[in-house]
């Protein structure tokens, strides 16, 4: 089972649009340059943020921006707006064998578990900002930009 990208790629355009605002053109085609992917994907994803109103854009410009500051968006509302609220992290098989012992007591028990962690996972997600993100990010380019300077004095 292949696992969704579509947040982390989210978060990544949301990014893209701050960091590069002003001096790119805010294209589907820069941005999936970025994200290594096509640019209908990329459209489709602004699509869901658009209508989860965390963007807002211009039919016919390339000029899409934040609809709320990035310290007020976070990264369980970018969840919401791609994913959706009833999108589960985990699967429960609802096909085994209700006359085994395992069979007949795994869906209702792992659905305990796996509501506890996605509840856990929720927490931690609404705790982080799209704002932390772009602060780690432009740390990390700093911190690469010095070691670069670093090995060329060298």
């Amino acid at each position: 089972m292949r696992v969704s990208t579509r947040l982390s790629d989210s978060i990544h355009i949301l990014a893209f649009l701050q960091i590069y605002r002003g001096k790119v053109p805010l294209t589907s085609e820069n941005i999936a340059g970025s994200v290594e992917t096509s640019p209908v994907v990329v459209r489709r994803l602004m699509s869901a943020l658009r209508k989860g109103g965390l963007i807002e854009t211009v039919l016919g410009f390339a000029d899409p921006r934040l609809a709320r500051p990035a310290d007020e968006i976070s990264l369980y509302d970018i969840y919401l707006a791609v994913e959706g609220p009833d999108r589960h992290l985990f699967a429960i098989d609802e096909k085994t064998a209700p006359e085994c012992i395992v069979g007949g007591n795994i869906q209702a028990t792992l659905a305990e578990y796996y509501q506890q962690a996605e509840t856990a996972a929720q927490a931690k997600l609404a705790g982080i900002s799209l704002q932390d993100v772009l602060d780690s990010i432009l740390v990390k380019q700093a911190q690469k930009e010095a070691q670069q300077r670093k090995e060329n004095s060298q």
